[in-house]
This record gives C-alpha cells, structure tokens and sequence, in this order.
C-alpha cells in the first residue's frame, strides 16, 4: 500500500446477513464500530456522509468483486486484502465487530496485503474461464467415475463403449454416467466456440495467441488474470506471481535455501503447458530448449523450466508492447534479458 495519509480508515466484515464498521482517523486511534444488518444503501450514504479523504479495506471472499464494484466510488481507495496474512485477526476472541475492529488497525498501521481487483472489461473473461475449468474437473470426475465402474465389472474401461453389464444396477449407473458426459462433451465445445469469439473481439488475447505454444484457451487465461502488466514491479515479481522462481531465505548472512511463494496456479499451468506444446517445433522457444540441452548441457526438466521462465516474460512483454509476438527479432530478445 502507499504510504498516504488518509483522513477516514474504514474496513468492512461483511456477510449476508450483517455488516460489521470499524473506523479510525488519522487524528485518533480510537476505534468506533458497529454491527448491523447488511444493506448495501446504507454503506453506500455512511461512505458518502463521511467528509475527506477515505480509505476503505474488505478481505477476499466470494462476494468481494461485488463489493469492490459497488463501492468503489464512494471511497478514494478500496483495498481487498489477503486474509491469510491478518494473523491478528485468529488471536482473542472472535466477532464481526472484533474482527473489523482488527482490520482497520492493521489498515492503519499499512500492514495489510493488497489482493488486485479491477471493475475492468476482462472480468467477464474471468466469469468464462472459472466456469470452464470447473466443468472440466466435472467431466474428468465422470469419466473417471465410468472407467472404475467399468474396471470393477471386469470390463476395459474405456475401450469398452456401449458394452452391457450383467448387474441391472451397474447398468444403470453406467448409462447416467453416459448421458452426463456426452452433456459435458456439449458444454465443453460450447465453451471452446466461446473462447474463439473472444480472441477475435480482443486484440489482447489475439497478441497472446501469436507466442509459441499459446492456444485460444491459454491465451484467455494469461489475460484475464495478467488484467495490465503495469502492476507488476519487474519482470521477477512477476515470475514470482506465475509460480516459476522461488525466493531466497537469508538470515544474518546465512541462507538457509529457497522458499516457493503463492503463487497463481492457473498461469503456471499456461506456461508449463505451452513450453510443452512449443517443444518440437519450430519457434524460438524450442531453440532455446535445444540450446539450453545441447550448448549448456541441462537437465531436460531444468531446461523445461527455463523456457517457461523465457515463454511468461515474452508474455508480459508482449502485453506490455501492444504488439504480436515477432519471433527472432532483436526488440523481443532485449525484453527478455
């Protein structure tokens, strides 16, 4: 958070039910909070009544994207926070009210983890993705399920299609099974139409789709959760972010080895996946793999995993240019080094 001096510090507990307020000012650390029944108006005309500058936290849940939109005027600054880094919120005892009161005091004291929000056009991209990946999980489940059935019936699995089983109940099962994923089969391709669209309608999906190994679906994801590549600091924090670098743990001089941050598991997914697709082929990807086996004598894993390091910097670069992707020329290779 920057170090600004706001007249009001206000955080929200916020549930379907009720809503707990606490507030500081910058002239006083006297806490005043209340708990109320949660209506969105309300908090709309107390954020409004209140004179100066505002600053205003709420912790990540399900209905914090909402929150951001519709508040985000009344305030100067909303900051979402991450709620596994508020240890202080676990210790004592445990309300609404106690615990908005803790949240303002670590907003104060600039002690709280901004988690990034935007009311941006790309949020819609993030609705498609999360509905897709959770059909996905969907249809693995079932067509696992349908194997084991199979397997247990002493049949192949799936290379048993459309075979009888003896038991009726197992028939039964089996058929269910059956319908539910030539559902899922649907869904997904209506998904996979979907995407499609969108890397027609948005250049920057389009932009990401021209780097090696980067498809329609990858290429959704990088930008629905990149957003803008100006929030990130350098290019390692945001190889941090896609979970590619480990940090460093040093202590009175001493390091005691590396430590893997949180990180993003989607965009890591992305670029371990495109490495993997851009192997073999003829892009400048696979040539630094080749490189990095054949001149520097790495690991095939190693030099998997500094590809994709080179494959997610070409990705924030390219999202920062406003450009495709143009291979082996020297503006690219600077960017990566």
């Amino acid at each position: 958070m920057e170090d600004i001096i706001y007249d009001h510090y206000i955080a929200i507990d916020w549930s379907i039910i009720n809503m707990a307020i606490a507030r500081m000012t910058k002239k006083s650390n006297k806490i005043t909070a209340i708990d109320v029944p949660s209506d969105i108006v309300e908090l709309k005309v107390y954020l409004k009544n209140l004179r100066g500058t505002k600053i205003l936290t709420i912790e990540e849940t399900t209905t914090t994207q909402w929150l951001y939109t519709e508040l985000k005027e009344y305030v100067d600054k909303i900051l979402i926070c991450d709620p596994l880094r508020n240890r202080l919120l676990s210790e004592g005892p445990k309300t609404d009210k106690i615990d908005a009161s803790k949240l303002v005091q670590l907003l104060k004291a600039n002690l709280v983890k901004e988690v990034y929000h935007s009311t941006d056009k790309f949020l819609y991209l993030r609705r498609v993705i999360s509905g897709y990946e959770d059909l996905v999980k969907a249809g693995v489940r079932l067509k696992n399920q349908r194997y084991a059935l199979l397997r247990a019936c002493g049949k192949k699995g799936d290379k048993d299609k459309g075979s009888k089983l003896e038991s009726q109940g197992d028939q039964f099962v089996l058929e269910c099974l059956d319908r539910q994923i030539e559902a899922y089969t649907k869904e997904k391709k209506g998904y996979e139409e979907e995407f499609k669209r969108l890397v027609r309608k948005y250049p920057e999906i389009k932009r990401q789709k021209s780097l090696p190994g980067i498809g329609d679906i990858n290429a959704v994801k990088i930008v629905s959760r990149i957003v803008t590549p100006y929030r990130f600091i350098n290019n390692g924090h945001y190889l941090s972010y896609a979970g590619l670098i480990k940090l460093d743990r040093i202590s009175g001089g001493r390091s005691y080895g590396k430590k893997t941050p949180r990180f993003c598991r989607q965009l890591k997914s992305v670029y371990k996946s495109g490495v993997l697709a851009a192997i073999g082929g003829n892009n400048p990807i696979n040539d630094y793999y080749e490189y990095l086996i054949k001149e520097k004598g790495y690991p095939e894993y190693n030099a998997r995993h500094k590809a994709c390091r080179r494959l997610a910097i070409l990705s924030l670069g390219v999202f920062k240019s406003g450009e495709k992707y143009k291979p082996y020329m020297r503006d690219h290779v600077e960017a990566i080094n």
